[in-house]
């Protein structure tokens, strides 16, 4: 299993069609798409039967962690996918994550029998499944561009569209349908840094006034199907 593990701040925006459309033209001159275009991320979240891991995340705690298995695209049985432990504390990201084969990953998840090969990060998995005894709680996918700084390649920012989610069927060979979480119009920014945002960035947000905003998109939907007034 190959393993990665990531270190950064991330910020969100949310944007318009049309504050979309004018970032991306004053973009062009900075950034350049990646090698993948427009591609469709897949996400089964795990969680307690009482939604603890959420809940809890949604205080905006100093720290918190969450557990998903994600697909770039819908997989079949042999596909790799990405199972991962996201943490946050004090602004900071990290995922961590092994890849395996979707059956490998359901094998282990559903049944308990462990891949082949061991790894630090799989004992992290296994030590979070086992202290909140996790299960399957969400499907999540969205429609994702990514950018990169041509001057910085580690400066990324992405634009998520047609979020969308379901609580049945939650298997990421099921399909990517869903209900969609904001409306067609809106795209979710994300940037994603390990040190200061470029002042270049940071000039064309202030000129569009584009803000951060607190948001998640498996606490959104949490938030819906409870009733409660979404930040």
């Amino acid at each position: 299993m190959s393993q990665t593990v990531f270190n950064r701040y991330e910020k969100k925006y949310l944007l318009s069609e049309t504050v979309y459309e004018k970032l991306r033209c004053r973009l062009m001159q900075y950034m350049a798409e990646d090698e993948y275009g427009l591609h469709t991320i897949c996400n089964i979240y795990y969680d307690t039967p009482d939604s603890y891991l959420i809940s809890h995340s949604l205080e905006k705690p100093i720290y918190k962690e969450k557990l998903r298995l994600r697909s770039y695209g819908v997989p079949t049985l042999d596909t790799q996918v990405f199972l991962e432990i996201k943490k946050k504390y004090k602004g900071i990201v990290n995922k961590r994550r092994i890849s395996l084969s979707l059956q490998d990953a359901c094998m282990y998840l559903e049944m308990g029998i462990y891949p082949n090969d061991d790894s630090q990060i799989l004992r992290e998995i296994d030590f979070l499944i086992n202290r909140y005894k996790l299960s399957r709680s969400l499907f999540l996918a969205y429609d994702r561009i990514a950018l990169y700084a041509k001057d910085d390649p580690e400066f990324r920012v992405t634009f998520d569209q047609h979020i969308r989610s379901r609580r049945n069927n939650l298997c990421l060979e099921y399909g990517d349908c869903g209900r969609l979480l904001l409306s067609g119009d809106q795209y979710l920014m994300e940037t994603k840094v390990l040190g200061a945002t470029p002042l270049w960035f940071s000039g064309i947000l202030s000129d569009l006034q584009i803000y951060p905003i607190s948001f998640s998109k498996y606490g959104t939907v949490y938030q819906k199907e409870k009733g409660q007034k979404v930040c």
